[in-house]
């Protein structure tokens, strides 16, 4: 009787240990085979322009002496760093990201606190702070550089000439504070957007013990909601420093890179490179270097915000 017992255990015990592997391999494969052609049309689209990209980074080709073209290994990637106007749209590109982003996480804040309350017209308001995000970026450094900043008719300049302040020609005295002026505009909808789930999705009993313990609003606010929005906010940065850093419309239509290239970013001037200088080599190797960073900064921030919604509360 034992050793029945003790057969029926290990015959158990090796079809659930076999039968499992199989079953899982199979049902792998079974949900995996659906993405297989949005992996490789992925692959195609992005994985082998880069590997293009990656040789041609690896030549000294310049369209205007094409019998130059050949291989130089790492010399493009030696002449960069040795490049003071790559040093300096590399540090323009971290003002305007961080600046935006910061920016736009404030007063995505402050909106978003505003409409998390019932008001008369509440729904229009909130369509009318986000329709700056649905607008096309060059549409909208357009309405900035013509209907905003423009020194001679430009609404900013008609407002500060209210207070006795002389017209400004923003866009060459102050590239870089022009060029936030028009992102922090369209950005703020979505940082408030986030936001805005965060305050919805708070438990109302904590705050409620909060009023029952006596604490004000500020109090509320930096010890209860602050805390409890951390995740939105690290989202919401992460994903605005993505998209930012990769601007180029609001540059390219207010500013042109100018004057001579102080409000030039990474990627406006690695296409000044590639289009205007023709210079496939080096902006190759621009492009390299900066998509290598910018994936070294997301995996870290990513980790730590994955590691923040594993803890548990």
């Amino acid at each position: 009787m034992a050793t029945t017992l003790v057969d029926r255990h290990n015959l158990k015990h090796h079809q659930l240990k076999d039968t499992p592997k199989g079953i899982s391999k199979a049902e792998g494969w079974r949900r995996r085979g659906p993405l297989l052609p949005a992996l490789v049309f992925t692959i195609i689209v992005t994985q082998l322009p880069f590997l293009v990209t990656i040789w041609y980074s690896l030549r000294n080709w310049n369209l205007l002496r094409p019998d130059g073209n050949k291989f130089t290994g790492l010399q493009n990637y030696a002449d960069i760093f040795l490049d003071s106007t790559f040093r300096s749209s590399a540090v323009n590109s971290i003002v305007i990201t961080l600046g935006c982003v910061f920016l736009a996480m404030v007063l995505g804040i402050i909106f978003a606190l505003l409409l998390d309350r019932k008001f008369r017209g509440q729904g229009v308001v909130r369509t009318m702070l986000i329709t700056p995000f649905l607008i096309m970026p060059v549409a909208g450094a357009t309405l900035w550089s013509v209907s905003m900043l423009n020194p001679s008719f430009g609404l900013v300049n008609w407002v500060i000439s209210l207070v006795g302040i002389p017209p400004v020609d923003w866009t060459a005295q102050h590239p870089i504070v022009s060029i936030l002026m028009a992102l922090v505009w369209q950005w703020t909808p979505f940082t408030m957007l986030l936001v805005l789930a965060g305050l919805q999705s708070q438990p109302k009993d904590v705050l409620e013990a909060a009023q029952i313990d006596g604490a004000g609003w500020t109090k509320t606010f930096l010890w209860v909601t602050l805390p409890a929005l951390r995740r939105y906010i690290e989202l919401g940065v992460l994903l605005g420093t993505i998209y930012v850093v990769n601007t180029f419309d609001q540059i390219y239509l207010m500013t042109a890179g100018g004057p001579g290239t102080a409000s030039a970013n990474l990627p406006f001037y690695i296409y000044q490179r590639a289009f205007l200088g023709f210079d496939i080599g080096q902006a190759a190797a621009m492009g390299v270097v900066v998509v290598i960073a910018t994936i070294i900064i997301a995996t870290f921030a990513l980790r730590l915000i994955f590691r923040s919604f594993d803890t548990k509360d």
